[in-house]
């Protein structure tokens, strides 16, 4: 872009740390600093494919830039850039003035062009950085190095501690591994985007095999064309997302990355695993459809909608596989003979062409693919795209489908053709073992008070209770168990109940018939929010019962339900309730039983955005760790009688704040005994375009989910942390928790602050998503969804979620005894070094800080209303954030943030200059619009322009969801 050959440096001001000396004086154990980074030369040399190719794509974009928008276009450009860096490094102070004239007087239409400028730089350093990963990824390989978080180092580590393939087997046989993929308002690009972006993903992938100057020059015209789409492409949505569209997002990246992906994934395991059957351990999940929690637009339709398009999706794609194989498999039967399953398999094809009478494995391909057809037609009511032969005999369930290929694997393998199962047939075979006819399993999820209003009015209906909502928790328990007990239902045919008691059983209904069209692992959860007491989770099993998903009763010991009942705990009051409810509710006469019957699976998944609104980033972060703890104690004697498996849901967002972070470490630093090969987790927002678009990038994030889970169920069992750890943890969670909540909950003003010096009042406009920014129309923080919250605060660049309390925590933990100062330190130290909950903890701390700019916030205070209110409040968070990073100093002993995280530490050298542009913009064009007049004609031109600074600022940052 802008004159790409002299990037600037990103350094900005820090808040002055104490020096190693001043360190040393007051920690006489001080942590050993991590090694010093290599030689400025080798690094220089690492990063040089990297430089070169964001110099290639600025200079593209800086191009088509001049001959769309012209020379003068081109310059203000330029000139934005300049200043925005200056004032960064403050080498001119006269920079912030000069760059806000500028600004103010810019036009409409300049504003928008600046901002798309600058907003695809971001997009188009992303790309360049994927690729640089990846390229570093294999240059390591080849050179027999391998990475954290690899399947490889996993292998060396377990080989290293006498762990036997037999036993990775075993745990992968009785493992579950599942991310979830959920829509969030926060996820800001549209699919065009997407899809040019990973075109100009693939062209730049070429360029390192390229030899030849005019090679290189075609692909750079085909990049300048994929440039120019992009330039020419609408950035953002005018109508607001529905759920079909996020549903299509969602499926998007099954076609780039899940479907060849997941099973190459597999493929590597059994290489590392020779001669093991491996289990289908690893599945995908999916929200998208089937999370009503706040969400008026998701209902029995939606849910349907979901599961017919993903299984479109999938059987669209074995389809293709399946006709793609028989153009391979043209193998004679007068040269190899086939087995007799194989020729049973041919003869029952409705192919009778005299052309392949020799040839069986084509004829039965045909007929399978002509039987997948007719199955695509019956569950979708879609049309295959070629037909050999008509479409007839569905396939009934995938296991059908299965069964056929393992026939024609059989047979290959009889023949010696061994080579032509693994590039096509194994990748299809492993495709339906996990993928099946429905691709996902779909949750439902809904809040606990909408289920409990559905419950009183069938109640009151039928006369059973005139007021259940009244009742007190032990009698609503004892009511329910009675009314589960009771073979007959609760409806009143002729009643006319109200539109959320239809529209819940209606949900509920539909789960039952797409579980008997698509399968037991279409449909399996229904995830309780805001579970507060056992009566949540048996109104659950209730409402299962009422349309037929739970069969029998608890007292005569034959009750199966089919969903599991699992509820979410968010706040920190459910996160210290969860194992006490938990337990309260085994203890019901019948519950242990139907459980174990119905699969002896019970999922629990914990909230990290409600907690961390509530309590702040370390008590969050605490109490979910206090939770598993116990949640494990519990099942541990649940397991051990009665079979029944705990598995853990991480509600993770794509901040910090929101329990965000790298899934390696994060996975690692679970407490001991809680991952035990089962794991569930959400992946949100803009992180799954950053995790998934890339089908390498993605391949190795799901390498590492499955790295880590084996990692933390047979290295990490069994050791637990030491005593003193626990209890300074507890302090420190204490202090944070109490400075948080005086901040953000008890300073007054501070509700009107957010909302005058944050984008919120304009993300909740934003076309992003179909769910609501808050679950109540007012402005209170407590009604405001916790992702809003999390992604203003990241658009101001304060992030304040992602840190706020820690530093008032370690001062009053160090001060409160001045004799044992030195002392308390090194304890601190010592916990990260041998703590990883502690470790993982303090360096998302610190990438939250490299990331936060309280220079750039600075200019989000002009615009508050109270400006003398706004001053004073944004000192608090000032004093707060200047404490958080020195109390991170003291700890670590680093003087910089990032020395132990160089690709991140790169990462903001080269974005950062290009970022800070769109929040000067930001906050220019937030003065005008809250200032104008609604019938202002440019009014609707500054909101857009609002709303692209927001998806750049976005792309700029990346873990934003």
């Amino acid at each position: 872009m802008t004159n790409p050959r002299k990037p600037a440096t990103p350094d900005r001001p820090r808040p002055e740390r104490p020096s190693r000396a001043r360190r040393a004086e007051s920690a006489p154990a001080p942590a050993p600093a991590p090694a010093a980074a290599p030689a400025t030369a080798e690094v220089a040399a690492k990063n040089r494919p990297l430089v070169e190719d964001i110099r290639l794509l600025g200079r593209i974009l800086g191009d088509v830039i001049r001959e769309q928008e012209g020379k003068a276009g081109f310059e203000l450009v330029e000139r934005v850039r300049q200043l925005s860096v200056a004032y960064r490094l403050k080498s001119d102070k006269q920079a912030g003035r000069a760059l806000d004239r500028l600004l103010k007087n810019l036009s409409g239409d300049q504003t928008v062009s600046v901002i798309r400028a600058f907003s695809y730089f971001s997009h188009l350093a992303n790309i360049a950085e994927d690729r640089h990963h990846v390229r570093r990824r294999e240059h390591h390989e080849r050179q027999g190095h391998v990475q954290d978080g690899s399947l490889a180092m996993c292998f060396e580590r377990l080989a290293k501690n006498d762990v036997r393939a037999d036993d990775i087997a075993g745990v992968l046989e009785r493992a579950y591994i599942s991310p979830v993929l959920t829509a969030h308002p926060t996820e800001v690009q549209r699919k065009s985007i997407l899809d040019a972006e990973r075109r100009i993903a693939e062209l730049l992938g070429q360029r390192d095999s390229l030899r030849s100057d005019a090679e290189r020059a075609e692909n750079e015209a085909l990049l300048r064309a994929r440039t120019t789409q992009l330039w020419q492409t609408r950035m953002l949505r005018y109508t607001k997302l529905t759920v079909a569209d996020e549903i299509e997002n969602a499926l998007s990246y099954y076609h780039s990355t899940f479907l060849r992906q997941i099973p190459r994934l597999y493929r590597d395991i059994e290489s590392a695993l020779p001669g093991r059957t491996i289990a289908p351990f690893f599945r995908m999940g999916n929200w998208i459809g089937g999370d009503r929690d706040g969400n008026p637009n998701v209902g029995a339709d939606s849910l349907q909608l979901a599961l017919a398009r993903q299984c479109e999706t999938a059987l669209r794609y074995y389809l293709t596989e399946l006709h793609e194989l028989g153009a391979e498999l043209s193998i004679s039967a007068m040269l190899a003979p086939v087995t007799p399953e194989m020729r049973a398999l041919a003869a029952s094809s409705p192919d009778h062409s005299a052309h392949r009478e020799d040839e069986p494995y084509r004829r039965a391909l045909i007929g399978m693919y002509a039987r997948l057809a007719a199955t695509l037609t019956e569950l979708t009511g879609a049309e295959a795209l070629r037909h050999a032969v008509a479409p007839q005999s569905p396939y009934r369930a995938s296991s059908e489908l299965l069964a056929d290929l393992r026939v024609i694997e059989a047979s290959l393998k009889s023949h010696h053709a061994h080579s032509l199962i693994a590039p096509r047939l194994a990748p299809l075979l492993r495709a339906v073992q996990v993928f099946g006819f429905h691709l996902a399993t779909v949750d439902l999820r809904q809040s606990s008070d909408k289920h409990e209003a559905v419950l009183a009015e069938l109640l009151r209906v039928a006369r059973i209770e005139a007021d259940y909502s009244a009742l007190s928790e032990q009698d609503k328990r004892t009511l329910l168990l009675r009314q589960l007990n009771d073979a007959r239902p609760l409806r009143v045919p002729t009643a006319d109940y109200s539109e959320l008691t239809r529209g819940e059983l209606a949900v509920f209904e539909t789960a039952r018939t797409m579980r008997e069209r698509y399968g037991r692992e279409a449909l399996r959860h229904a995830i309780i929010s805001h579970t507060e007491d056992v009566s949540d989770l048996l109104e659950v099993l209730l409402l299962q019962k009422e349309v037929g998903l739970l069969r029998g009763t608890p007292e005569t010991a034959d009750a199966v339900a089919d969903l599991i009942v699992s509820p979410l705990f968010e706040t920190i009051a459910d996160l210290r309730n969860a194992a006490p409810i938990m337990r309260d509710y085994y203890a019901l006469p019948g519950i242990t039983a139907l459980v174990a019957r119905s699969g002896g699976e019970q999922d629990v998944m914990l909230g990290y955005s409600d907690s961390n609104k509530d309590g702040g980033f370390f008590t969050s972060n605490w109490e979910l760790y206090e939770a598993e703890l116990a949640l494990v104690a519990l099942f541990t004697t649940l397991r051990s009688e009665h079979g029944i498996v705990l598995r853990l849901f991480h509600g993770r967002g794509g901040t910090v704040g929101r329990g965000g972070g790298p899934s390696y470490q994060a996975i690692l630093a679970q407490p001991p005994g809680t991952v035990n090969g089962q794991i569930r987790l959400t992946e949100q927002g803009e992180v799954i375009a950053s995790k998934y678009a890339h089908p390498e990038i993605g391949r190795r994030n799901l390498e590492t989910l499955v790295a880590a889970t084996l990692e933390a169920r047979l290295l990490h069992r069994t050791k637990s942390a030491p005593r003193v750890f626990i209890e300074t943890a507890a302090a420190l969670s204490s202090a944070s928790m109490a400075a948080y909540r005086r901040l953000v909950y008890e300073t007054a003003g501070f509700t009107d602050y957010f909302f005058d010096t944050t984008p919120i009042r304009e993300i909740a406009e934003l076309n992003i998503g179909s769910r609501p920014a808050s679950r109540k129309a007012t402005r209170a923080i407590e009604d405001l969804r916790a992702i809003p919250w999390g992604f203003s605060w990241g658009q101001c660049r304060v992030a304040l979620p992602g840190w706020c309390g820690f530093g008032s925590a370690v001062k009053s933990f160090l001060d409160s005894d001045p004799a044992a100062r030195d002392a308390r330190l090194a304890l601190l130290q010592r916990m990260v070094r041998q703590w990883p909950f502690f470790r993982t903890l303090l360096s998302n701390l610190d990438m939250v800080l490299a990331k936060s700019d309280l220079a750039i916030a600075a200019r989000y205070v002009e615009l508050a209303e109270d400006r003398r209110s706004g001053q004073r409040i944004f000192g608090l968070i000032k004093a707060e954030w200047q404490s958080t990073s020195e109390a991170l100093a003291l700890i670590t002993g680093e003087a910089r943030y990032l020395a132990s995280n160089p690709s991140l530490a790169r990462s903001i050298e080269h974005r950062f200059p290009y970022l800070d542009p769109l929040n000067h913009l930001q906050v220019e064009l937030m003065r005008r619009y809250r200032q104008g007049r609604e019938s202002d004609p440019a009014r609707d031109r500054v909101k857009r322009g609002i709303h692209l600074s927001i998806n750049g600022i976005a792309a700029g940052l990346r873990n934003t969801g």
